[in-house]
């Protein structure tokens, strides 16, 4: 059976995990030491009351976090509590999800993409001109279990880099940046294809990605592989 949303939700923790958790009443905070929204958001058991909203926000504040929650599918009540507190949406996304018997049955051609963990240098030279830095490696880093870099290549040259891990047989992608130079080359499709291939052989059944729904070539790309959409999610922070 196709993973659902909620499965999805638990891989994209554990393969893009918080430095650090607290569990507030209902409420999961999350440290993300400046790796972006997906890490600092936090999320929320049940509905929550207006005095467990104020006592979360003191928290994050605490932190040094702008407040920031992270609504998933289900969460109408507290989408509607957070608006009326003035708090606004930022970068609604997509989950995507794929089988990989379906996704491996074509190869990268050879010397093209490779599945490298550490990190080369020049694929963090790759993630910097996209502005993923230390702070988001860091990220990579503290993932538990099989994980991996992705790289490629194209023209004879570096073109683009990403990140894959699994979590109960479903692998995630993260942080996919083709650069500018070698974008409309299909670089996008074949490291999908690195990753499929890559998880295939590490034990996944299933490929996700997360796609922000702005983003139309990525949306597409997952669309024109067979990609079911399977949910979203979007965020609300104070402003």
């Amino acid at each position: 059976m196709t993973p659902d949303v909620q499965t999805l939700y638990a891989v994209t923790e554990a393969t893009w995990p918080p430095a650090q958790t607290q569990h507030l009443g209902p409420v999961t905070l999350r440290d993300g030491k400046g790796g972006g929204k997906r890490v600092s958001a936090a999320t929320v058991a049940r509905p929550i009351t207006i005095e467990e909203l104020t006592a979360a926000e003191a928290a994050m504040q605490d932190l040094g976090e702008t407040p920031l929650f992270q609504v998933r599918q289900g969460d109408d009540t507290l989408d509607a509590l957070l608006a009326t507190k003035g708090y606004k949406v930022v970068d609604p996304v997509n989950l995507y999800v794929a089988a990989l018997d379906a996704l491996t049955v074509e190869k990268p051609p050879r010397v093209t993409t490779f599945s490298i963990w550490e990190p080369l240098e020049v694929m963090r030279e790759i993630w910097a001109e996209g502005g993923i830095g230390p702070a988001r490696i860091a990220v990579m880093e503290r993932v538990i279990g099989p994980k991996t870099g992705l790289f490629g290549r194209h023209k004879d040259q570096p073109a683009a880099t990403g990140f894959a891990a699994i979590h109960q047989g479903i692998a995630m992608v993260h942080a996919l940046e083709v650069q500018v130079r070698h974008r409309r080359a299909g670089m996008g499709r074949l490291m999908m294809l690195q990753a499929a291939h890559w998880a295939q052989e590490h034990g996944a059944q299933y490929l996700s990605v997360i796609c922000t729904k702005s983003n139309q070539g990525a949306n597409g790309l997952y669309s024109a592989m067979g990609f079911a959409h399977v949910g979203d999610y979007h965020y609300r922070q104070k402003e």
